[in-house]
């Protein structure tokens, strides 16, 4: 079945969001900010309206995904639902790395002509759900038709006045730090299209990576707790993968930082598929990856009162020598390994 747009307004949008102003709670930034969301996507209006009180600082981001162009949908890793819910994670993802208590999303879901009711009520069901995880509403957006299904989305947050984080700010003596490991998006990718499958990886860990893809987390309450600290120096997402972020905070703060390679860690799975397929592990780590985790960078007193709050791993130290170097186990440095994830066409089959 495939109905037009005023008639999926009506059956589907309104059903899945018929309730969400009502439902919606007030956000409490400090003990003198707040925001209340008073017109949402259940008002059918041409916008959505919150009310807002206090001294605090509206966080707001936009990301487009690949859609039916993600290389795992086009094998049937991924279904509609997934699409969805990755669009919201990729967009809450970068506010949670500016520290933002997020408060809406505004979801683009252009669609052919030919996709049913059933494909196009998964793709919006994915978002309602991912935006519940994340405490995220999808307040709005845009829907429609298309000469193909289109997926783009707008992240709304705040942050306490003088809190939000920025990827610049890294100084020398701070530790850099990762709120989890990464490498199982791109350890999936690699699994799967070099079409080499093992009975032990399929019954092991396929499953876990392709979770990193299907089920992506947001670090929204980290992202938040590091703003809170009022510590942390610089924060950045993993969303290009852990290399181009280091790269990027070194960048963007004017240092140097050195990546000492037994601190970074090593998720099984992921060494699994890089010694099946005889790959660098650390490549996996370091690459083409789509992890959503926060790389961040504070003093180690800091460091030590962050531990008691969230969990982290310290993988490195800054510096004002300008280089981003791994500093190997024997004492050898080198350019971090793996390809940092460039927006270009050669790279389109993500």
């Amino acid at each position: 079945m495939r109905s037009d747009e005023p008639t999926r307004l009506a059956n589907i949008i309104a059903d899945l969001f018929h309730d969400q102003s009502a439902m919606a709670e007030q956000i409490a930034v400090d003990e003198c900010s707040t925001v209340r969301l008073v017109a949402g996507a259940d008002a059918q209006d041409d916008c959505a309206v919150f009310r807002m009180s206090g001294n605090h600082e509206l966080v707001v981001g936009s990301d487009y995904v690949r859609g039916p162009k993600f290389r795992l949908y086009e094998m049937g890793h991924l279904s509609d639902y997934h699409l969805g819910y990755y669009l919201v994670a990729a967009n809450v993802s970068d506010i949670a790395a500016m520290g933002a208590h997020p408060i809406g999303l505004l979801s683009i879901v252009r669609y052919p002509a030919d996709m049913s009711d059933d494909a196009f009520k998964s793709i919006m069901q994915g978002i309602k759900d991912a935006c519940a995880r994340f405490h995220c509403p999808n307040i709005g957006g845009d829907i429609g038709s298309a000469e193909r299904l289109i997926l783009s989305a707008t992240a709304l947050g705040t942050c306490a006045r003088g809190d939000t984080l920025f990827r610049s700010g890294a100084k020398p003596g701070d530790l850099v730090c990762l709120t989890a490991p990464t490498g199982y998006a791109g350890a999936a990718m690699e699994y799967l299209r070099a079409r080499k499958p093992n009975p032990a990886i399929n019954d092991l860990y396929l499953e876990q990576l392709l979770d990193s893809w299907r089920h992506p987390s947001a670090r929204v309450d980290e992202g938040i707790k590091l703003a809170a600290s009022k510590r942390v120096t610089s924060c950045q997402d993993t969303s290009d993968g852990l290399k181009a972020t280091v790269e990027c905070i070194a960048s963007a703060s004017g240092v140097g930082i050195t990546v000492f390679e037994d601190s970074v860690p090593l998720p099984e799975s992921v060494v699994a598929v890089a010694q099946h397929l005889e790959l660098d592990p650390l490549g996996l780590v370091f690459g083409d990856s789509v992890d959503f985790e926060l790389t961040f960078t504070a003093p180690p007193d800091a460091v030590d009162q962050l531990r008691n709050q969230l969990s982290l791993h310290v993988i490195g130290e800054v510096n004002d020598g300008g280089e981003v170097l791994l500093r190997r186990s024997d004492g050898r440095e080198s350019a971090l390994p793996g390809k940092a994830w460039r927006h270009a066409p050669e790279a389109a089959g993500r």
